[in-house]
């Protein structure tokens, strides 16, 4: 999704949660300044994910319990990386805003999982915490205009950014697993608020790509 077709709804939810643009502009810049590893192109990132069959694997508390839905490909939101690795599975894509047991994205992206680490204006505590920390294949992104080096591929979200990444990365069909709309899990932030991203999760992944994601 390139970014004159995303702005519109960026624009509505800076207005619907009062969050500055210019906070989230500087988060991106602080990232592409922090985040270590090795940055790849989306190009490199396409060849895991283009024309496969992906799951995208929400931090809901059903996870666990909906393994046998996962398929061979996978992109983790965040959270959902710790429960991915205690059953063994390491996920091929991670996408984060560095939340959660951020340490398990860090041992997995030293183990072949690429980060997709993305800066907003909440989180620069985080990116200067950790985004240095990675070690292997990473790549930055902002939900602000992106510049050389950082990217927007559309979404709000872990998790639907999760279903945007894999939809730009031309892959062949998006499973959504482990995804609650409406109970939150328990995070570090209100209940409310958090109801409300996710329900902005919701309507950006039914008003654009619904008919490209298995729910």
């Amino acid at each position: 999704m390139d970014f004159q077709a995303w702005e519109p709804y960026y624009e509505r939810i800076l207005r619907d949660f009062g969050f500055s643009r210019a906070e989230d502009e500087r988060a991106a810049k602080v990232l592409d300044a922090r985040l270590g590893g090795t940055r790849i192109d989306p190009k490199d990132l396409a060849l895991v994910l283009s024309g496969k069959a992906v799951s995208v694997a929400g931090n809901a508390p059903t996870l666990g319990k909906e393994f046998d839905r996962l398929t061979k490909v996978v992109v983790a939101a965040d959270e959902a990386t710790s429960t991915l690795l205690t059953k063994g599975r390491l996920p091929d894509v991670i996408v984060t805003e560095l939340d959660g047991k951020v340490e398990d994205q860090v041992r997995a992206n030293r183990r072949g999982s690429i980060a997709v680490v993305h800066g907003h204006g909440d989180n620069i505590p985080a990116i200067e915490k950790w985004a240095g920390r990675f070690k292997g294949r990473t790549i930055a992104t902002t939900q602000s205009r992106p510049f050389p080096g950082v990217h927007n591929f559309g979404g709000f979200t872990d998790g639907d950014r999760g279903v945007f990444l894999a939809d730009a990365m031309g892959a062949r069909s998006i499973r959504l697993v482990g995804f609650d709309f409406e109970h939150p899990n328990p995070k570090d932030q209100p209940a409310e608020l958090k109801k409300r991203k996710l329900d902005w999760a919701f309507i950006l992944i039914e008003s654009i790509l619904a008919e490209r994601v298995e729910f």
